[in-house]
Order: structure tokens, then sequence, then C-alpha cells
């Protein structure tokens, strides 16, 4: 789990020195610099350890860099406060691929009710459709506060509130079915 925490921590730590930064002075020139000098300073670190980069990191960086260069020549943070979006939409159309969560699934779930984890994979994708228009209708207000309460409570909480309804569901299918199987 702590490994989850640490990738986690990696793969978001340009957004969070933004972030701190933006927060701290209200600087989007500063805040916005050193999260693009940040994002560019973990990939060189990690080529220079040798250790392979997936799509995903150098898409990130790809975005902070962009976004980040929209957001120094306008002076405006709204088009930082946007990025989470774009990886919104790309793990939303991700989703879309019809069984994507079978191999996320425990086998008994996967061999139980197939039928109703493709519904569910549908039905992720559509909530991170969802909460990307949502950032993005945020981002455009350029409040930050208002912005790290979506991310953060919203966003954040939609997507656990969305697991555990999930895991209850999938939990009481298979009961059902394995119960009914047995009579």
């Amino acid at each position: 789990m702590r490994d989850v925490f640490i990738k986690l921590g990696t793969d978001f730590l340009s957004s969070l020195v933004f972030f701190a930064i933006y927060l701290a002075s209200e600087n989007v020139v500063l805040a916005t610099s050193v999260a693009v000098a940040v994002a560019v300073g973990q990939v060189a670190l990690a080529r220079i350890k040798g250790q392979t980069l997936g799509f995903m990191t150098y898409a990130s960086l790809g975005l902070v860099i962009v976004l980040g260069t929209v957001s120094l020549f306008t002076q405006d943070p709204r088009f930082m406060f946007a990025k989470p979006a774009i990886g919104h939409f790309a793990v939303g159309a991700i989703m879309l691929k019809r069984g994507w969560m079978l191999r996320y699934v425990p086998p008994i779930v996967a061999e139980t009710i197939p039928d109703y984890v493709t519904v569910a994979g549908y039905a992720w994708a559509a909530l991170i459709f969802v909460l990307g228009l949502g950032t993005i209708a945020v981002a455009t207000t350029g409040d930050l506060k208002l912005w790290a309460i979506y991310i953060s409570v919203v966003a954040g909480g939609a997507k656990l509130a969305a697991f555990a309804i999930q895991y209850v569901a999938f939990r009481l299918l298979v009961a059902n079915r394995i119960r009914t199987a047995h009579a």
C-alpha cells in the first residue's frame, strides 16, 4: 500500500507543488515555473537512474509543459487547474473498453457476474467524464479554493463513494448467485 501512495505522490508531484506555491504566493508565474521545472526534473532524474517511463509519465509531462506555458503567457492559473480534467478524459476513454474492469476484480466476481462488471465499467467511465467536465467548469472560475475543494472533496469523494457502492453491490450479487446455484 505504501508503494501505491509513493507512486501517486510521484505522479502528482508537479501538480501538488503548483498548488502549494500558488496557494502560498498567488503568483502564477512562480508556481507554474516551479511546477514545470519539477516535472522536467522528475523525468530527467528517472532517465538518469535508468528507469523506464510509461506513456502516462510522458503525457503528464507534456500536459504540464503545454498548460504551464499557456499559464505563463496568459498569467492565468486556470490552464493549470484544467490539467486534471484532461487526465480524467484520458482515463474515461480507456474505461470505455468493454470488460476493462474484469482484470481488476477478484476471480469469483469475474466468473460469477461478468455482465454486471462490464456495466460497472461503463458507469465508471461516465463518472470520470462527468468529473472531468466538473473540473473544467470549476477551473474556469479561477477560484483556487473552490478548485481545491472540488478536486479533493467532490472528485475524490465521488470516486470513493462509487467504489464503496460497487463493492457492496458486487458482494451482494455474488452472494445471491452462489446461494441460488446451491439451492
